[in-house]
């Protein structure tokens, strides 16, 4: 299995973090207009953020098998078997106008 980061991610992510300068200046570029209390509270909450990163990205997942669900579930399948039988010309019976299988209709652009 190929680890996600590289080690300059690695390097990266030991240095995350971010200042009320930086906030600002994302709010700047998202066109968003902040105020100086609320770019102390944004700051707040992504270094929380950022904490629980660091966090999960401390967990050791050497070995541990990727999952597609958090239960050992499956889905049952059937065979991919035709059980219908083909009733086209039954179907087109009825039909006004009809030629090599397909519905003849009306044109309704010129």
């Amino acid at each position: 299995m190929i680890p996600y980061y590289t080690e300059f991610d690695k390097n990266l992510r030991a240095t995350m973090s971010l200042s009320l300068d930086d906030v600002k200046r994302i709010a700047h570029l998202a066109r968003i207009a902040i105020s100086d209390e609320e770019a102390k509270a944004t700051l707040g909450r992504l270094t929380g953020i950022f904490s629980l990163i660091e966090e999960l990205q401390a967990v050791d997942t050497k070995g541990i098998e990727p999952m597609a669900h958090a239960q050992d579930v499956s889905v049952r399948l059937r065979e991919d078997v035709a059980t219908e039988t083909d009733q086209r010309e039954l179907f087109q019976s009825g039909a006004p106008k009809v030629e090599a299988g397909l519905y003849l209709v009306p044109k309704v652009m010129e």
